[in-house]
C-alpha cells in the first residue's frame, strides 16, 4: 500500500514539520543573575562608624510590628545586594513612619551603596535633623556624609563631616 500512495507519507511529514514551526519555542531557563559585590562595602563602613565607640546613652525606640516586618524584608534584600528593592521596602516603611530617623539613615546608606551620593547626603542630613544628634545614629549620619563627600572628591568637606561625627560620642558618666 505504501507504494500505491507515496505522497501520503510525504504530506504527513510536511504537516508535522509545519506544526513544529508554528509551535512556541520550548521554554528556556533564565540565566542566573550574577550578584555584583562592590569592591568597597560602604554600608558596612557607615555602620562600623556607628558602633566603634561606647556611649553613655543608648536610645531604643518601640517598633511598630508592621515596620518591623518591613525592616526584616529590607534587611534580607540588602544582604542579597538587592539595594533598589531594599530601598523600595524602606520607603514603604517611611510612608508609615515618615519622621523615623533610623529609616531615613538606612535609606541614606542604601543610596550611598547605589552611588546616589547627593541623595545619601540629603537623607543623612534629614536623619540627623530628626534624630538624637548623639550616639551611634549620629555617627552613622556623619559617616555617610563623609563617605559621600570623599567619593565626590571633596576632601575638605569630608574632613568637616569626620569632625562632626567625632562630636557625636558621649562619654559615659563616671560612677564611683
Amino acid at each position: 500500500m505504501t507504494a500505491r500512495f507515496p505522497w501520503r507519507r510525504s504530506c504527513a511529514m510536511l504537516v508535522l514539520a509545519g506544526l513544529n514551526a508554528c509551535a512556541p519555542p520550548a521554554p528556556t531557563r533564565p540565566e542566573p543573575v550574577a550578584v555584583v559585590t562592590p569592591s568597597r562595602d560602604l554600608i558596612a563602613e557607615v555602620r562600623a562608624a556607628g558602633s566603634d565607640a561606647i556611649d553613655g546613652i543608648d536610645i531604643q525606640v518601640l517598633q511598630d510590628p508592621i515596620i518591623s516586618d518591613l525592616r526584616d524584608t529590607a534587611l534580607k534584600q540588602e544582604r542579597e545586594h538587592r539595594y533598589p528593592a531594599a530601598d523600595d521596602t524602606v520607603q514603604h516603611a517611611l510612608r508609615l513612619a515618615p519622621d523615623d530617623p533610623e529609616l531615613l539613615q538606612w535609606r541614606a546608606e542604601l543610596a550611598l551603596a547605589m552611588g546616589h551620593l547627593d541623595e545619601a547626603v540629603r537623607l543623612a542630613n534629614a536623619s540627623w535633623e530628626r534624630g538624637p544628634r548623639l550616639g551611634s545614629l549620629c555617627r552613622r549620619n556623619w559617616a555617610a556624609i563623609r563617605l559621600a563627600r570623599e567619593l565626590n572628591a571633596l576632601p575638605d568637606a569630608a574632613a568637616v563631616a569626620a569632625e562632626q561625627g567625632e562630636r557625636c560620642t558621649v562619654a559615659p558618666p563616671i560612677r564611683m
